[in-house]
């Protein structure tokens, strides 16, 4: 690790010079909040978020990708071949991103990029990806990370963090892609002596403000099957609507479908984002639905970020503690909650809300 210091002056200037080598990405203004998207010629950096609405895993994995191309003019030789779509895995830069939506990207990573199974698309996008992240000085009331397994200034994830101090930021440089998007911005100053000490202090005082905490201690010990069956399921699921925001607002859900979709003598086959929470995602060609109503969905969406995931993966849980899901839900449906019971049901032991 290397410190840096910038004035804001210096990142303005390299973020512009970013852009000869790099495609920019950062949060943007949309209405009253903000989302990940391609930063503008001319436009400013806006850091003032205190987080994007959705969350960057749209950078990497986005909401709709065109996969494949196919003619279906019979007048072509080579009609109804399909082909790879064009896309652009020339280097990127993802810059004011969150330290818990860096952190997603190595949740979810297992999933898209293991032995068995690598999504070229998944992959090819996150490995063209430098992410400079924005530590979380003040952090929001709903944020639980520090009890998911990151915390406002977690690296997990991230080439460079930048964090605000006086008139500038203290910059860490973590990995050789840091260093090389480092270079291209012209940021080479050292930090002052005592850079380190005051990066330590700012982390202790944001760790400090967060208060929300989420309890799974317990549950990678209980049977899935004991958990399957609690008796509170029903309660936790009465007023889910099945809207699905929980999934597309969260930055580690990973379920899509994939769709053909026709125009005239043109076809595109397309990977889009779907949710666990929709009645249609598990819907069999033969009409069978294995998890029939919202009480079967909504006990799939926890069992797999508190159970399932550690269970398979070695560990942990498929949450960062961004607390979106919380902020956003229309009917309070809480994974903090949710997770009580989880950890702290005995089969034998009465459990309700």
């Amino acid at each position: 690790m290397r410190l840096l210091q910038l004035s804001h002056s210096d990142l303005t200037r390299g973020v512009e010079a970013l852009r000869k080598a790099f495609r920019v990405e950062a949060p943007l203004p949309e209405r009253d909040h903000f989302v990940f998207g391609p930063l503008p010629a001319g436009a400013a950096l806006d850091l003032s978020a205190a987080n994007t609405r959705l969350s960057a895993k749209s950078v990497i994995y986005p909401a709709s990708e065109k996969m494949l191309r196919v003619s279906l003019d019979p007048a072509k030789e080579d009609h109804h071949v399909y082909r790879e779509a064009d896309k652009d895995y020339s280097p990127r830069a993802v810059l004011g991103i969150r330290p818990c939506d860096a952190r997603a990207f190595t949740l979810v990573k297992p999933n898209f990029d293991n032995r068995e199974y690598r999504d070229p698309y998944w992959v090819r996008s996150y490995e063209c990806s430098t992410f400079v992240g924005l530590a979380c000085k003040s952090p929001c009331s709903t944020c639980f990370c520090t009890s998911a397994g990151g915390g406002p200034f977690d690296t997990a994830g991230l080439d460079v963090l930048l964090a605000e101090s006086g008139e500038g930021f203290i910059a860490q440089v973590l990995t050789e892609k840091g260093e090389a998007l480092a270079a291209a911005a012209g940021w080479s100053a050292a930090a002052p002596e005592g850079a380190e000490a005051a990066l330590s202090a700012m982390k202790a005082e944001a760790d400090a403000r967060i208060v929300s905490r989420i309890e799974t201690e317990k549950i990678p010990g209980k049977t899935i099957l004991s958990l399957f069956d609690a008796p509170f399921w029903d309660d936790a699921a009465f007023a889910c609507i099945n809207c699905g925001a929980c999934t597309y607002l969260c930055p580690t859900c990973w379920c899509f479908d994939i769709q053909d979709e026709a125009h005239e003598n043109e076809g595109v086959r397309m990977r889009n984002w779907d949710s666990c929470m929709f009645p249609l995602f598990t819907l069999h060609g033969s009409g069978h639905n294995p998890r029939p109503n919202k009480t079967a969905r909504v006990r799939q969406r926890f069992m797999h970020k508190l159970k399932y995931y550690g269970d398979k993966y070695g560990g942990g849980i498929h949450c960062t503690g961004c607390g979106r899901c919380v902020t956003h839900c229309p009917v309070n449906i809480d994974i903090r909650r949710i997770a009580s019971l989880m950890n702290g049901y005995e089969p034998d032991n009465a459990c309700a809300l």
